[in-house]
C-alpha cells in the first residue's frame, strides 16, 4: 500500500496535466474587481409573448458577440402566471364566472467581463415594444 506522500504527488501531477490541456482562449487575463470577483452584466428580460422575447434575446446576444464578449445564457426563468376570476353577470348569475390569465415569460443573460463598447452598444439598442429589460452590473 503506497504511503500518503506518493498519493499526493500523483494527485498534483494529474492536476498539472489538466491545466496544461486547457486551450489558450481560457487562459487569457481577466479584470478582477476589488472583492476578487470578475465583473459581469446580468440582464433580465421580460415579455408577455415568448416569440418577441426570443427575438430580443437573439438581438442582445448578437450585439454582445459582435464585440467578442463572453455570454452565459439565455437561462429560462419560471413563467409568472397571474390569474383573474370575474363574474360574467353583475346580478343574477352569481355562479357563472370567467377566468383570465396573464403570462410573463422571463429570461436571464450574463455577460462576463464586458468592455465599454459592449455596454454602449447595449444601451443604444432598440428593442420591440412589450419587452422589459433590467441590467445590473456587479
Amino acid at each position: 500500500m503506497p504511503d500518503k506522500k506518493t498519493i499526493k504527488s500523483h494527485e498534483s501531477a494529474s492536476t498539472e496535466k489538466q491545466n496544461a490541456k486547457k486551450p489558450a482562449h481560457s487562459r487569457k487575463a481577466k479584470v478582477v474587481g476589488p472583492e476578487g470577483e470578475v465583473p459581469h452584466l446580468r440582464i433580465r428580460v421580460r415579455a408577455y409573448e415568448h416569440k418577441i422575447l426570443d427575438a430580443s434575446l437573439k438581438q442582445i446576444m448578437d450585439t454582445a458577440a459582435r464585440y467578442e464578449a463572453e455570454i452565459h445564457g439565455p437561462v429560462p426563468l419560471p413563467t409568472e402566471i397571474k390569474k383573474y376570476t370575474v363574474n360574467r353577470s353583475s346580478f343574477i348569475d352569481k355562479n357563472s364566472r370567467e377566468q383570465f390569465e396573464m403570462r410573463v415569460h422571463k429570461r436571464l443573460i450574463d455577460i462576463v467581463n464586458p468592455n465599454p463598447k459592449v455596454i454602449e452598444a447595449l444601451r443604444n439598442m432598440s428593442l420591440p415594444s412589450g419587452v422589459n429589460i433590467d441590467v445590473k452590473m456587479s
